[in-house]
């Protein structure tokens, strides 16, 4: 008799109520990130920041009352990390036309008929269309729901007769886009 559990016989085990794995519910968790100047940098992952905190790169500001257990160590759950060394932010970097960073611009709302929707919702929409010679950049593109993209198809604003809100611009910087601020981050943003 074979004790060797090849593929007919191995079963992966199933977690259902934390999703795929045990710890995937801490997965969509986000971690607020200050730089040594208390300045917020950016969100990273709960698996991200606890590696940055046993790596005493970083320290917890902020912490919920949970506790993330191992072997050998016991930890608060973070909300707010600050690092421990200083981060020099270059400010002349050219910001990536993005999906989220052009939602986040036009504050999650239709730039033709100014619906606010979820961005599941919204698309993007090239002001002067691709096929027309128009570049992907934060002066072309704006956000539009489903119907007006749609309407408006492969022609300009004027031609299919819909105004914009508000001219497509570059942004200097880009805030942190996040639906449900978690009150935890407010007095650092």
């Amino acid at each position: 008799m074979s004790c060797f559990y090849g593929p007919a016989t191995y079963r992966r085990p199933v977690y259902p109520a934390m999703g795929d794995r045990p710890g995937a519910q801490w997965d969509m968790h986000r971690v607020l990130v200050l730089n040594a100047t208390y300045e917020p940098l950016n969100t990273v992952s709960l698996p991200r920041a606890v590696a940055l905190l046993l790596a005493d790169k970083a320290e917890i500001v902020e912490a919920a009352e949970a506790r993330l257990r191992s072997q050998h160590i016991i930890l608060p759950v973070p909300l707010v990390i600050r690092l421990v060394t200083y981060v020099r932010i270059p400010r002349k970097l050219p910001l990536a036309v993005t999906r989220r960073g052009v939602l986040n611009r036009d504050g999650y709302s239709c730039q033709y008929c100014g619906r606010s929707l979820p961005s599941a919702e919204l698309t993007l929409d090239h002001v002067l269309p691709r096929c027309r010679g128009g570049k992907t950049t934060w002066e072309n593109v704006v956000a539009s729901c489903k119907s007006c993209n749609h309407r408006k198809g492969d022609r300009t604003p004027v031609e299919a007769r819909m105004r914009l809100r508000r001219q497509p611009f570059r942004p200097r910087y880009l805030a942190l886009a996040v639906v449900d601020l978690p009150s935890a981050w407010k007095k650092y943003l």
